[in-house]
């Protein structure tokens, strides 16, 4: 069994709090972290030639911030504790991506925040976190 725990991280209080509580667990049972971002995206749209380079150019430059200005910072954080940490971000349905990269981590538990960066999106479509819950192969923590 893969002793890997993924956890969601948006750059919210919620998701800090999600991943120092998968740190403490992490220590006390020797697994890996794996921090993931994952950017909003969908794939069903349809673009001119120069709207897709443009579009792909947004994408670079999206995963760079993500990388720099929410995952380095928590990623040291565990890193300073003594766990072995990876990073990866990632664009696509929040929930979907995270059930995808736990199947293709091996992760055996995913901790994530009860609450992330988009409140009006989730009153209008449902909290990333609710719909884990419901489609995780693995055990979910939601970390108040």
């Amino acid at each position: 069994m893969s002793n890997t725990f993924l956890v969601a991280v948006d750059g919210s209080e919620g998701s800090v709090r999600a991943a120092e509580f998968a740190t403490a667990r992490a220590l006390a049972s020797k697994s890996k972290l794996v921090l993931a971002y994952v950017i909003e995206w969908s794939p069903y749209s349809f673009h001119t030639p120069d709207e897709l380079a443009e579009r792909h150019k947004r994408r670079e430059e999206e995963i760079e911030r993500a990388q720099s200005t929410v995952l380095e910072p928590v990623s040291k954080s565990v890193k300073d504790k003594g766990v072995d940490v990876e990073v990866v971000v990632k664009h696509g349905h929040p929930s979907e991506t995270l059930v995808d990269l736990a199947k293709d981590r091996g992760a055996t538990q995913i901790f994530i925040g009860r609450k992330g960066q988009s409140r009006v999106a989730s009153l209008l479509f449902g909290s990333v976190a609710g719909s884990l819950v419901q489609t995780s192969p693995v055990p979910v923590t939601v970390v108040p």
